[in-house]
């Protein structure tokens, strides 16, 4: 894939981050610092310019599309549009309206759209499989006499980063999907260990207060794997496999780990962290959590060549890692 293919599938990943209208000025900055962190690179797309091109409209989307000749790419370019909309929770009428657009621009038929849809349907419904949609009344928080150990809970953060460490290394679609449901069942758990009983707002709002962005975050991964040659799934085809350009982009590693350690803080605690003292505490892990990344990665390479699909979605479900 050229750097001109690159440059449309990532204008189409903004333009779909973007079209609910209803981003609010954290999940905006979270992108933002996305596009910087993978610009600048001799032969990719100045990423930095493009989400300023997109913001301030000053390139249509009519005009992405345009440099995506090949069908598989077009495809690919639908798919991710849905895991971006999907990736902060259910499709709104506006995201809706500018798939149905995308899906146009593209020239995709009707079956092949409902091929697509289906396939991201299935994994974006483990989200809701990952905790409940509505928790019952919250007991009282049990923050010196949690249900499981703290080794037990360390244990349980330290396998589910690798498991999403691993997905990141996946070229399918699928996989970078499934890490947003495994952060929830993550947070949930945590949650349970301590004697709170949590609902998927509940936790999306965490994960947002603490500075993980979910669309951001699935933007993010999608990137890294395009512009570093580990391309997802595309028509029934797969483009890239785990290990060479793979290696050292477990970055999801680190958001988990992190993630896991400041809810078991956070919960543990009492629920006493002030939002400022969240985030703070989140920043304060992520760099011990990158270095602890390095240590695990052959781990994690190994964990990614035994994974498919249906293990994901059973873990999900109800398994642990």
């Amino acid at each position: 894939m050229n750097p001109e293919q690159q440059r449309s599938l990532l204008a189409i990943a903004l333009f779909a981050a973007f079209a609910d209208g209803a981003k609010d000025e954290r999940e905006r900055e979270h992108i933002r610092a996305m596009a910087e962190s993978l610009a600048g690179e001799a032969g990719r797309p100045d990423l930095t310019r493009l989400y300023q091109d997109v913001l301030l409209k000053r390139l249509s989307l009519e005009d992405a599309v345009q440099g995506l000749t090949e069908p598989e790419h077009r495809l690919l370019a639908y798919e991710m549009a849905l895991g971006v909309c999907d990736a902060d929770g259910a499709t709104n009428a506006a995201e809706r309206r500018f798939l149905d657009e995308l899906k146009a621009a593209l020239g995709l038929d009707a079956g092949q759209a409902r091929r697509v849809e289906g396939e991201v349907e299935d994994i974006v419904s483990m989200s809701a499989q990952a905790a409940p949609t509505t928790a019952a009344a919250a007991g009282p928080v049990v923050a010196a006499l949690p249900n499981v150990s703290e080794a037990e809970l360390d244990r349980s953060i330290l396998n589910y980063a690798i498991l999403t460490g691993a997905l990141e290394l996946l070229p399918q679609s699928w996989a970078s999907l499934a890490i947003i449901p495994l952060q929830i069942k993550l947070v949930y758990e945590i949650g349970k260990a301590h004697g709170v009983s949590l609902d998927q707002g509940h936790i999306r709002e965490f994960l947002a207060t603490a500075g993980v962005g979910l669309t951001s975050q699935y933007l993010e991964q999608f990137g890294r794997k395009l512009l570093g040659g580990l391309l997802g799934r595309a028509g029934g085809k797969t483009l890239g496999k785990v290990g060479g350009v793979a290696t050292g982009m477990a970055f999801s590693f680190a958001t988990t780990y992190a993630l896991g350690q400041v809810a078991k803080r956070y919960y543990g605690g009492g629920r006493q962290m002030s939002t400022a003292l969240l985030r703070q505490t989140f920043q304060d892990l992520l760099g011990p959590a990158r270095t602890l990344q390095a240590s695990y990665l052959p781990q994690i390479e190994a964990t990614a060549r035994g994974l498919d699909a249906g293990k994901v979605m059973a873990l999900v479900q109800g398994g642990r890692p």
